[in-house]
């Protein structure tokens, strides 16, 4: 029962701490850091509230220190799957009923909690699980995952209060009810972030989730759901469980109770869900809400106008930092003739001052790529350019994983415009630039939207205020977020939706109160405070 309209006023962007020489959060984080190595983890399953551990563990290793063992995790099987979507559907009735105010409190006592006393704990399970150096970590693992859990509240808040009009007579109004059965929340290495946001969203919402991490996201995963439940979550409201991809795809998609999946992950993987849903649509007990951010091949135009110095600090930001492992990261350029050179020149220096290493050198620029899995497949593409004479390093190349994941910056020159790194997913520090003849510029605008079939971030630098519109027309359906006069990376909750269409994904934008629509099943109820006793109209009268 309501006792009152409680208001979420629009939060405040989490502050993003600088960890500059002799701050208090740098001394703290590496405290945490020395701690955390010092303990190795058991790491269970959360289901129902309950701990669960097969004994079928799978080692935790730094990217960066292959050597080092973090702990261990306990994987899963089908009748795990099968325990969690039951503790989930256990749990539905009652967590959908709890009121409103109740539900918000946990959340953002969550994220009080993170903003505090586990803020290095978040930062630096993701330094040493993901090898994000600790800016990286600050602005993923600390801010956007608090300002998820803050905004989230207040766009909710804004969602129950719209309501309809009212006739006389009658009194109408809307429920937004939780989606009817579980929701799958699928999430990716890459931003601890969105493996919070993604299951915690949908249960904000009043709805019960099933929670897979990557395996190489476990060690953060487990801290946030420690979190989680000191902030009060309901035993069986979010269940995390580490399984196999096509157990868990065999197992929720064929189940009658399967309401929705909220996926960040490969274009390939997610087709192939959509695939598997529409397959046993007729198992179901209401539609399920199908909702995927998954590739990227973002890019950056460069007009003639544009400075060198900008285009170049754009290009080794936005394409290098975490590794270039970022959806939103450019990797593919398009520089006009007059300032290719000046741009090759300042990142050739850029790169050549990165430092490389671990992520406890606070130092480092460049930390390792995720596993020995993705770190093959991008020295692959970059073997396959040193041997193209048609295509030519600027700078890196270079690779070794001895003591961790370590790739080298690396940017490709190409003549063709659709060589095979301007067009494929490389999801490393792989740039691929292409040089166009400065007075081409509406030509290569057409190249840029027809290349590749994703449309997840790009950006625009220009100083020619034409040639801005014209890029921001022409590219409309190019990019879900588009940049002008910035790298296309470093989306913000509340201040840019992230999401594309395409091969991007369904473009629901995370961060906004667009996607929390997609988790709700309104109802409409109409009260008639005097309802009529005779069937008739008057138009059937004649007299």
């Amino acid at each position: 029962m309501s006792l009152g309209t409680f208001c979420y006023p629009l939060p405040v962007n989490e502050p993003v701490l600088n960890y500059g020489p002799g701050s208090p959060e740098k001394k703290r984080l590496k405290e945490v850091l020395a701690e955390l190595k010092k303990t190795p983890l058991d790491i269970p399953m959360y289901i129902g509230g309950k701990e669960v551990r097969t004994g079928k563990t799978v080692s935790i290793h730094p990217p960066h220190e292959r050597s080092f063992n973090l702990g261990q995790f306990h994987e899963g099987d089908e009748s795990h799957i099968n325990d969690a979507i039951a503790a989930a559907l256990a749990a539905r009735e009652s967590w959908a009923a709890m009121s409103w105010e109740t539900r918000a409190g946990i959340f953002l006592k969550a994220a009080d909690l993170i903003a505090t006393k586990y803020r290095p704990y978040m930062n630096g399970t993701t330094m040493l699980g993901q090898s994000k150096n600790a800016y990286q970590a600050e602005i993923d693992a600390a801010c956007e995952l608090i300002d998820f859990l803050r905004f989230n509240v207040h766009f909710l808040s804004d969602i129950y209060s719209v309501q309809p009009i009212s006739g006389p007579g009658m009194h109408n109004r809307l429920e937004y009810r939780p989606l009817e059965g579980f929701v799958l929340a699928v999430t990716p290495f890459n931003f601890t972030a969105i493996g919070g946001n993604l299951p915690a969203s949908a249960a904000l919402c009043g709805n019960v989730v099933v929670w897979k991490p990557a395996n190489t996201q476990v060690y953060s995963a487990q801290m946030f759901m420690r979190i989680l439940k000191e902030a009060g979550l309901p035993d069986g409201v979010i269940n995390l469980i580490y399984v196999d991809g096509p157990s868990l795809g065999k197992t929720c998609f064929s189940h009658r109770d399967f309401a929705g999946v909220h996926f960040t992950g490969s274009t390939g993987v997610f087709n192939s869900m959509w695939d598997s849903i529409g397959k046993n649509m007729a198992k179901f007990r209401t539609y399920p809400r199908i909702v995927g951010e998954t590739g990227g091949k973002d890019f950056v135009v460069a007009h003639r106008s544009a400075d060198p110095a900008v285009v170049a600090t754009a290009l080794l930001r936005g394409a290098f930092e975490f590794q270039g492992q970022k959806c939103s990261a450019a990797s593919r350029a398009y520089l006009p003739s007059n300032i290719a050179a000046a741009v090759k020149e300042k990142m050739a220096a850029g790169i050549s001052s990165f430092k490389i290493g671990t992520v406890e050198d606070f130092s480092n620029f460049i930390n390792a790529v995720i596993d020995e899995k993705s770190f093959d497949r991008i020295a692959a593409y970059i073997d396959n350019a040193k041997k193209d004479p048609s295509v030519e390093i600027w700078a890196g190349g270079t690779y070794d994983k001895t003591e961790g994941y370590f790739i080298h910056p690396t940017v490709i020159e190409t003549k063709d415009p659709s060589y095979v790194t301007m067009c494929e997913e490389i999801f490393g520090p792989v740039l691929t630039v292409y040089v166009y003849p400065e007075n081409e510029f509406e030509k290569v605008l057409e190249t840029v939207d027809n290349t590749s079939p994703y449309a997840l971030t790009g950006s625009i630098i220009s100083t020619d205020r034409a040639a801005v519109e014209l890029a921001t027309t022409r590219l409309r359906n190019a990019a879900g977020n588009f940049y002008i006069n910035d790298k296309p990376t470093g989306a913000v909750v509340g201040q840019q939706p992230f999401g594309g269409a395409r091969a991007s994904g369904t473009n629901d934008k995370a961060g906004s109160i667009l996607n929390l629509f997609r988790w709700l099943s309104p109802r409409t109820i109409k009260e008639t405070f005097n309802p009529p006793v005779d069937y008739g109209y008057p138009f059937l009268q004649e007299k």
